[in-house]
């Protein structure tokens, strides 16, 4: 048995071991170096550490370019690796994925990704420095306080999955079964026709637009929601304004309306003051005088009766001038009954306004303040309304001449993607298959002037266009989707076809194929094979397969199988040499009873391969 000699975990901060190689090797049991091509492209899976994941122990690979097989009978574990895998790209992690009688599950992934490129670019913009090489650790605990670390760092899934989105592609089951869903079908054709920029700019039209329409909506919700409340609100205001009262006026009508009440009263009483200063006999403006002469006579006597003489005089000009006030003041006083009326209809309007808005003329005026300011803060929102519906109106706009550039595009890209799918197809023994990209308009909308439709059609994130991939695997067979159609070698050799068109535009480098050979074999196996080879000119491929046909292209083999270690069922990956491939390819050939003609057969293909 070839057992995987341990690799030396790199500490992360000297992993510059690995840039300057020319080549991976690999050492056998006896000494032995496999060496595989190292074609340096950004996004490259290196290495893998799996520790007490499933019913894997300790398990540590490093992987060159090209093409890379993993082969072993079923249920050695292959998809355990490709379980890992996904989860350092970013998977939900769970403790039942831990091996028995482990507090924890511990995997690593070294990919080399330069210094340019979207990978490199979406760490620089998390706050990783540059490096050539990105090292993802995941930690699983079975308290489910899962860790992720990112060069060393702390990170959370969001942080992984933004940074590892274009690292590497995982083809199985799963991508059977999403290639069935039509929403696939249009990210491939925008990928295809490199429409992924100007899908970009929908999306962010999309994303512009559908917070203003929330905010208007809910302008017009308040404005409109609270209409009833606005008019009892105008109404107050006028009310109140209409009433033309003032702060002031309250104290003033009551003070008036004393006065016309008791009109007689005051007119009696100044009347008769003003004949005691000045009108009856012996009034004070007499007595006055009579003083003022009695002083001055004495002031010639004494000089120091001078002042008050001349106070004496003072005193009887300003009694003069009282009684004369008197006299103005009784002008005014009289019985008007009229008035009276119109001060006590003044008074019990006042009484109202303050019944209805507080209890004081100043809880009135303060009413008065509150409504008209609402009422000018939704006059304000109106206008609020209009400036945001113009803005919307113009943002929209843009979004619909995007989605129909958009839709056009697609239209021309999709032609092409049919064309190129059938070439492959030919290219995979499929050569009389039909392939179509059929594009149709999102459903139509109820309200052709909703701004979140374009040409009476529903807009998304993704335009207004639906795609579904069409087939006719068979001559004189319509098209039909493909989902109601493909068998499982026709899907596979579909997703290999559209890998390979994809290549180009696909910025994903290292590239995972399982069940890739899932309904095929025999001549087919080996036109799979060969566009694999193909694909791993420009992509780093790890292929994991049954068939020996597809095997024999491999650049490096690995062969994965379960075991039992101190009553332990273990997962082991060991790396094989010229001479266990030649037994790894007859096992895959004839089963585990293997003859000196599957051997020799085993070989032939390898030479051939």
């Amino acid at each position: 048995m070839i057992n995987l000699v341990k690799l030396r975990r790199p500490d992360f901060r000297s992993m510059a071991i690995f840039t300057n190689s020319a080549s991976y090797d690999i050492r056998f049991s006896g000494g032995q170096k496999a060496q595989f091509p190292f074609l340096a492209v950004n996004g490259m899976l290196e290495e893998l550490v799996i520790r007490n994941f499933a019913i894997i122990d300790d398990l540590q690979i490093r992987f060159g370019a090209g093409l890379t097989i993993l082969s072993g009978e079923t249920g050695a574990g292959k998809s355990i690796i490709i379980q890992a895998v996904n989860l350092l790209l970013g998977s939900r992690a769970s403790a039942r994925m831990i091996r028995t009688g482990a507090e924890s599950a511990e995997l690593e992934a070294i990919f080399r990704i330069g210094k340019t490129g979207s990978v490199a670019a979406a760490m620089a913009a998390q706050g990783y420095s540059e490096d050539d090489h990105l090292l993802i650790r995941r930690v699983i605990s079975r308290s489910d306080r899962h860790q992720i670390f990112i060069n060393g760092r702390l990170a959370t899934v969001g942080i992984l999955n933004t940074i590892v989105e274009n690292l590497a592609s995982i083809s199985g089951q799963h991508a059977h079964q999403t290639l069935l869903k039509p929403d696939r079908h249009l990210d491939i054709l925008d990928q295809y026709g490199g429409l992924n920029p100007l899908r970009t700019r929908v999306n962010d039209a999309y994303q512009g637009l559908t917070p203003m329409i929330d905010e208007l909506n809910g302008l017009i919700a308040m404005r409109d929601g609270r209409s009833a409340h606005l008019e009892l609100l105008a109404f107050q205001r006028d009310e109140i304004l209409k009433s033309g009262v003032t702060p002031e006026e309250e104290e003033e009508l009551d003070l008036e309306q004393r006065r016309l009440k008791n009109a007689e009263a005051l007119h009696g009483a100044v009347y008769k003051s003003i004949d005691a200063l000045y009108g009856m006999e012996g009034a004070a403006i007499e007595r006055m005088a009579d003083a003022r002469r009695y002083l001055e006579k004495a002031a010639e006597i004494d000089p120091r009766l001078d002042d008050n003489a001349r106070k004496a005089t003072e005193v009887a000009l300003a009694v003069e001038d009282l009684a004369e006030t008197l006299r103005s003041y009784l002008s005014t006083v009289h019985t008007d009954d009229k008035r009276l009326e119109e001060v006590e209809a003044r008074q019990d309007i006042i009484i109202r306004l303050k019944h209805k808005y507080g209890g004081t003329m100043a809880a009135v005026f303060d009413h008065l303040h509150a409504a008209e300011k609402e009422l000018s803060r939704v006059e304000n929102v109106s206008q609020a309304i209009d400036k945001l519906k113009e803005k919307i109106d113009r943002v929209h706009e843009n979004l619909s001449r995007l989605c129909r550039t958009l839709s056009k595009k697609r239209s021309q890209a999709a032609k092409k993607l049919a064309r190129a799918v059938e070439a492959q197809l030919a290219s995979l023994r499929m050569e009389k298959t039909r392939f179509r990209v059929e594009l149709a308009a999102t459903p139509a909308v109820s309200d052709p002037a909703s701004y979140l439709a374009v040409d009476g059609r529903q807009v998304t994130p993704a335009g207004i266009d639906q795609a579904v991939f069409m087939i006719a695997p068979n001559v004189g067979e319509n098209l039909k989707p493909l989902a109601r159609v493909a068998s499982g070698g026709e899907l596979s050799r579909v997703i290999l076809a559209l890998k390979a068109i994809l290549a180009e535009t696909d910025s994903v480098e290292t590239v995972v194929f399982d069940e890739v050979d899932a309904g095929i074999g025999g001549g087919t196996a080996e036109v799979v094979g060969r566009k694999l080879v193909h694909l791993s000119e420009s992509h780093q491929v790890i292929c994991i397969t049954h068939l020996p046909q597809i095997a024999r292209f491999g650049h490096q083999h690995f062969r994965i199988e379960k075991t039992v270690v101190d009553g332990r069922t273990i997962t082991l990956m060991n790396p094989l040499d010229r001479k266990k491939r030649v037994e790894e390819i007859a096992r895959m050939l004839g089963g585990e009873k293997i003859t000196r003609k599957t051997l020799e057969h085993a070989r032939e293909m390898l030479e051939s391969g």
